[in-house]
């Protein structure tokens, strides 16, 4: 493993301290402790961190990183606690054993993982991982962000672990292509942008992967929604109605798409199309399709409209996109329009009227000159159900509408609203208080329901209660 490895070693590393503790750390607990909140009083934070780095330069420098595939897991972290333990009798630095476990992890991380990330990578409660800087990072638990006391040694350091994430999917980051968009191997969705557009440094962003996909009921639970409008969106799924799934960044739209995927029956075929694949569905005859970046000469990109007109081609049932976000919308209400029913996207609008107005400019990139009255008749056609999501200033995810579109007046798409969140005020810690309920109107598309064997009952749709 090291320059001078020569194999297994059974020598048990002693811990540096003078507390005769002689526990060995051949098997500590994983390092998946939440990390300490940002502004935690520890005076000696500075030191033990200028101790860190020159400890991992070290290290780093006396490790034959070519063999590290090799050799397994339990072996590898004994070597490295042997090193470790080496290099801090040399240099005279007492460690307790405690901290001496905490160093071997973090070096573990180094060679194996994404270094200083792991820890946040670990912690369930983390959403969203934002490195601003080497020396500045943010996460985001329960919708809200926070400062950590997590950072890089320098932005060398930070560029190397954006390297080791990019590298691993066949990917660049560099002054000619100074942004790149990945994921890593659970999922995770990732951005990196370096100088020279990122002005004060390398920055990296990082959207988890959620290891257990979100049911509906779970929504339900966490007040994302009622059990009234969870009930309702199964029966648009049942009657295969078009969804469109809108809302801002973190509003949790693939969260609702995963969810509303599940009461799709799985006798259908689903071909899904994403730029960075992050769909969890549960049927057994989905096909996924992914878009690629074009090559270092510029050529060779897939976009996503390239893959729905593809997928028109594989007998889909119905088809899904992560996210419309240009032209492919043409192509997409194309294949709502002709026999592709139940098909569901998400989009990037604050409300329901927003997400109409962006998709008409989306199919306006097509450049085909298609008079504005045609595109709204497309969509009108298209789309049946928006659905829009926000992410309170409590940092809870909910479903604020539920709305139709009914067809078109004149020239102008009209719609209406069947559920509706009603805003209350806030409670003395911040919470939005509200009621998430129908408006008492009946949908339009209550023949569809029917005609696809669904009872709702008339109570399905009735106002509880004017807001005050």
């Amino acid at each position: 493993m090291f320059r001078n490895f020569q194999g297994p070693t059974h020598q048990a590393p002693r811990p540096v301290s003078g507390n005769g503790d002689a526990r060995g750390i051949e098997a500590p607990a994983p390092n998946v402790a939440v990390m300490p909140r940002a502004g935690a009083a520890d005076p000696a934070l500075a030191s033990r961190l200028e101790l860190k780095q020159e400890l991992h330069q070290t290290l780093l420098e006396q490790m034959n990183l070519s063999v590290i595939d090799k050799v397994k897991p339990a072996e590898l972290r004994r070597e490295v606690a042997v090193l470790v333990t080496n290099v801090l009798r040399d240099k005279g630095v007492p460690m307790s054993t405690t901290d001496l476990d905490r160093l071997v992890d973090e070096v573990m991380d180094e060679l194996l993982g994404l270094g200083p990330l792991e820890p946040l990578l670990a912690d369930p409660a983390v959403n969203d991982i934002l490195v601003n800087s080497f020396d500045n990072v943010y996460v985001e638990r329960h919708g809200l962000l926070e400062k950590t006391p997590v950072r890089f040694r320098d932005e060398r350091h930070l560029m190397r672990i954006i390297d080791k994430i990019v590298s691993r999917i066949g990917r660049r980051v560099d002054e000619s292509q100074p942004w790149v968009d990945a994921r890593l191997e659970d999922g995770s969705r990732v951005n990196a942008i370096i100088r020279p557009c990122a002005v004060d440094g390398p920055a990296l962003s990082i959207r988890k992967f959620s290891k257990e996909a979100m049911t509906m009921q779970r929504l339900v639970d966490l007040g994302g929604l009622s059990d009234q409008a969870a009930r309702i969106l199964q029966a648009f799924v049942d009657a295969r109605l078009n969804v469109l799934i809108s809302g801002g960044t973190g509003a949790g739209k693939t969260t609702m798409l995963n969810a509303m995927s599940a009461f799709i029956d799985p006798r259908q075929r689903l071909v899904t199309i994403e730029d960075a694949a992050e769909l969890q569905l549960q049927q057994d005859h989905v096909i996924r399709l992914e878009t690629r970046p074009p090559n270092s000469e510029g050529e060779g990109a897939i976009t996503q409209r390239d893959l729905v007109r593809n997928a028109l081609r594989m007998r889909p049932d119905r088809i899904i996109i992560g996210e419309v976000r240009g032209a492919e919308a043409f192509d997409m209400l194309q294949a709502m329009n002709t026999g592709h029913e139940g098909s569901m996207t998400t989009i990037h609008a604050n409300t329901a009227r927003d997400a109409v107005s962006r998709l008409e400019q989306m199919v306006t990139m097509v450049g085909a000159n298609l008079p504005l009255a045609a595109i709204r008749k497309q969509i009108a056609s298209g789309i049946h159900v928006i659905l829009q999501l926000n992410r309170m200033s409590d940092g809870k995810r909910r479903v604020t509408s539920i709305s139709e579109i009914t067809g078109m007046e004149g020239d102008v798409i009209s719609m209406q609203d069947i559920f509706l969140f009603h805003r209350r005020g806030k409670s003395a810690s911040g919470a939005v208080l509200g009621e998430f309920g129908p408006t008492g109107v009946r949908p339009h598309c209550a023949p569809y329901l029917r005609a696809a064997g669904i009872d709702l009952s008339g109570e399905t749709f009735v106002r509880s209660g004017a807001p005050e």
